[in-house]
């Protein structure tokens, strides 16, 4: 039961977080695509650590910028 639960406030963040990416230029969805993939892997090499998170977030944010600049 509380894994429905979890599941189920997950799906409703995740549809509202999608939702404003609606208005997003290309560049700008990289970026923040690239921001939550870095995070999610910065907390998993370093076991959690708000500043692997952190870290991985800012690097993964930079690759998606960069690299959407080269897709024009």
């Amino acid at each position: 039961m509380k894994a429905i639960r979890i599941f189920s406030i997950s799906a409703i963040v995740a549809t509202f977080i999608l939702g404003g990416c609606s208005s997003m230029t290309p560049q700008q969805h990289d970026t923040a695509v690239g921001a939550a993939v870095g995070g999610v892997a910065g907390s998993i090499l370093t076991g959690g650590s708000a500043a692997g998170t952190v870290g991985g977030a800012a690097v993964g944010g930079i690759v998606g910028h960069e690299t959407s600049k080269s897709k024009k």
